[in-house]
């Protein structure tokens, strides 16, 4: 059922999407959604519905990720233009999900779609205290106090990624962190 969901999703006519993207932009930047609008992706990542799940829409802008030119002068140390941000959309659409709801914790994301100014992730998050995770199996595990703020900290999957984790090359400078490395790891 859910490798239907997905097909559906692919095969999306434009105009609908479109339409959608039109009122996630007339929406507030972090936006409590009822379900999640790919189920089957949702689903793949972690998503129950029980309650202590909830949905956040995240709309962020693009492009500007580089620091601008100094104007003031000739000051050759502030001439660089280097590339400030470098964590990837999805990390920080996670942040500013956990930081609007400091209750929750980010348990995963996933890209819902982009126009020319915005992307538009969907943020799954958990309640670490409501009692149906702190009795769940493959859940529990959120509730420990050692997975507070685990987006802010770059454990959720995306952050790993965004952190070089992901590859498993022996010239990486990413492990054991960029400060060992003096940030020259990315």
């Amino acid at each position: 059922m859910y490798a239907h969901i997905g097909e559906a999703w692919k095969n999306l006519p434009r105009e609908l999407l479109q339409q959608r993207l039109i009122q996630w932009r007339a929406s507030e930047a972090v936006t409590k959604v009822d379900k999640p609008l790919r189920l089957d992706r949702a689903r793949a990542l972690g998503y129950k519905a029980k309650t202590g799940f909830v949905v956040v829409r995240v709309r962020l802008k693009r492009g500007g990720r580089k620091r601008s030119r100094h104007k003031h002068g000739r000051k050759s140390r502030k001439q660089h233009i280097r590339k400030v941000l470098k964590m990837s959309y999805q990390w920080v659409a996670e942040i500013r999900a956990s930081k609007k709801h400091p209750n929750l914790e980010v348990l995963n994301s996933y890209l819902l779609g982009k126009d020319g100014k915005h992307y538009f992730f969907e943020v799954i998050m958990v309640d670490p205290d409501a009692p149906e995770i702190k009795s769940d199996k493959e859940l529990k595990w959120i509730s420990t106090g050692m997975h507070r703020g685990r987006a802010a900290r770059g454990l959720t999957s995306a952050a790993k990624k965004s952190r070089g984790l992901r590859t498993k090359s022996f010239n990486l400078k990413v492990r054991p962190s960029l400060r060992a490395w003096n940030r020259k790891g990315k």
